[in-house]
């Protein structure tokens, strides 16, 4: 393959595996090169200013993960959202050409069909069906507020939680080692040899 390069890539444009999208459904194609930042700016407006019920993230092959990252962004700032994930895979054309020819000899191309996995996660203000396969329900609020406040008002970004102090018997025991006597003739501990 050292001889080729790759001249073309085309994706397989499937359905989405969604049944009963509502008309205003927001579907945000994710790509490798996606920023985070620009894709999660866009939904955001389209969920709260816009006042869409419903938004589809999807993405295949080295996008699957931030596809997922996205979508967790999305249901920590907004909460209350049902969730739907649907994986699946998707075939990947790619067109790639010899470098190395001869003047006269005709164009040599490869053409190579990838099998590249693919996931769609659909994120809904309105209830889902939690029978469908992919269902999840929204995460509880734990008493937080739109703010990020708590019951009592007090601002809880920004903090971090306390460790519990270390248990006893998990600290390390000082350890004693005994060194034969050297040609000095002094018998002395780890703990007392000058280094």
């Amino acid at each position: 393959m050292e001889n080729f390069r790759k001249v073309r890539t085309s994706e397989e444009e499937v359905p989405l595996p969604f049944p009963d999208l509502s008309p205003d459904v927001v579907e945000m194609k994710v790509k490798e090169g996606s920023k985070i930042r620009n894709l999660m700016n866009f939904a955001m407006a389209q969920m709260e200013l816009k006042g869409s019920r419903q938004i589809i993230f999807s993405g295949s092959g080295r996008a699957v993960t931030k596809t997922i990252t996205c979508v967790e962004i999305m249901k920590r700032k907004l909460g209350g959202l049902h969730q739907v994930t649907k994986v699946r895979y998707k075939t990947v054309l790619e067109v790639w050409e010899n470098q190395d020819l001869l003047p006269d000899s005709p164009a040599q191309n490869l053409t190579v069909h990838k099998n590249v996995p693919s996931i769609c996660i659909l994120l809904s203000r309105d209830p889902l069906d939690p029978n469908q396969t992919g269902y999840q329900p929204p995460e509880p609020q734990h008493g937080l507020g739109d703010a990020g406040e708590d019951a009592l008002g007090s601002s809880t970004k920004g903090l971090k939680r306390t460790l519990p102090p270390p248990r006893e018997e998990l600290l390390p025991k000082k350890l004693q080692v005994q060194v034969p006597d050297s040609p000095r003739g002094s018998g002395a501990t780890a703990g007392q040899l000058d280094h």
